[in-house]
């Protein structure tokens, strides 16, 4: 292998000298020819057989000599401008296909430096941070979709193993088939949501934009968790104007609505407060999902719109952590903002800003 790797440096080395040695031979030929026809005519000078013959030893050595100095000069050139970060490109390329998006290649030095190249590692850089950050998420997801699929199979695994019980009783019996139904109610809305978010992130699902009244929509879907506050004696309170239309996909922008009243409800105590109010500007409706439940450090609400994310891990039984991270995919379709403001113990508020017709 080194034998051959050598045999192909010396054959491109070659080539290069032909090159330049047909270049050079050309030029001092010309020039030569030029010369001898400007003494000829000028200066009537007559040159001998025996002139010519020396004269064109001497350009020919020449010729071979300059030839070799160039050759040797780009070879050094091409060495350290061209093949060696080359090289250390593909070092980088191979330890990336063998798992390894830790690698970074260095920019060239001053001296002799082509920015051409310099670009091309800052997008290889870029390339390779990124290739490391889907591999994370890759790895986060699959431990988290294990994770989160164990827990439901174990419940209903030992509930169905409790319903083996003969001398059961009707009471436990009943108990213990919720048990199951809620176990697989759970997992498959986790599947229903992973699937929501995959076509999303793959953008197979295309907005069906209509126009319609926003403030309808959010008090009919605040409607649908009526037994939800009742049980948990949960203080609603509204303030949503009137008459502010939007155009936008009903069905996904409901997503939207559902996870963050969900949510609120979710992590309000009994006894607590959730507040739904819209407001509206020339260009925009404003959307405010108030709650006074446990609240969350600035350091979670950095990542709660991640895949998977629960930063209160006690109430991690509650959800997947994948509510959120479906709704900041449709807010993004949706060409609006969403923003949080909390603190640990006063509550949280979910602002969503989209523009109005």
């Amino acid at each position: 292998m080194k034998t051959h790797s050598r045999t192909k440096s010396v054959l491109k080395w070659l080539n290069h000298y032909l090159i330049f040695f047909l270049l050079v031979a050309f030029v001092i030929s010309c020039c030569t020819m030029l010369f001898a026809s400007t003494l000829r005519d000028s200066l009537g000078v007559t040159f001998t057989d025996a002139n010519i013959s020396a004269a064109a030893k001497i350009t020919f050595w020449n010729v071979v000599l300059l030839s070799f100095i160039f050759t040797v000069i780009d070879t050094v050139r091409r060495k350290l401008t061209v093949e060696r970060p080359v090289k250390r490109i593909t070092d980088a390329a191979d330890k990336i296909i063998k798992g390894d998006y830790s690698v970074r290649v260095k920019h060239q030095g001053k001296f002799g430096a082509d920015e051409t190249f310099n670009r091309v590692i800052d997008c290889f850089n870029k390339m390779a941070e990124e290739l490391g950050s889907v591999e994370t998420l890759r790895t986060d997801f699959v431990a988290n979709v294990s994770h989160e699929m164990k827990t439901p199979l174990s419940v209903m695994q030992n509930y169905g193993t409790l319903l083996q019980s003969p001398d059961l009783s009707e009471e436990k019996r009943l108990e213990y088939a919720k048990g199951v139904t809620d176990g697989s109610r759970r997992l498959s809305d986790m599947m229903t949501n992973i699937l929501k978010l995959n076509r999303l992130e793959n953008q197979q699902i295309y907005p069906s934009t209509t126009t319609f009244d926003l403030g309808e929509q959010l008090c009919e879907c605040l409607l649908g968790y009526e037994n939800v506050w009742e049980n948990a004696e949960i203080e609603i309170e509204t303030d949503i104007a009137e008459n502010i239309r939007v155009k936008a996909d009903a069905e996904l922008l409901l997503l939207v609505w559902n996870n963050l009243f969900s949510n609120a409800f979710k992590f309000t105590d009994k006894g607590g407060k959730v507040s739904v109010s819209l407001t509206a500007t020339e260009h925009h409706a404003i959307v405010k999902v108030t709650d006074t439940g446990c609240g969350m450090t600035p350091e979670v609400g950095a990542h709660i719109f991640e895949k998977f994310y629960q930063g209160d891990s006690s109430r991690s039984v509650q959800g997947n952590g994948l509510g959120l991270a479906l709704v900041k995919r449709v807010v993004d379709i949706m060409k609006a903002e969403i923003s949080v403001e909390s603190a640990v113990g006063k509550g949280s508020t979910f602002t969503v800003r989209m523009r109005r017709t």
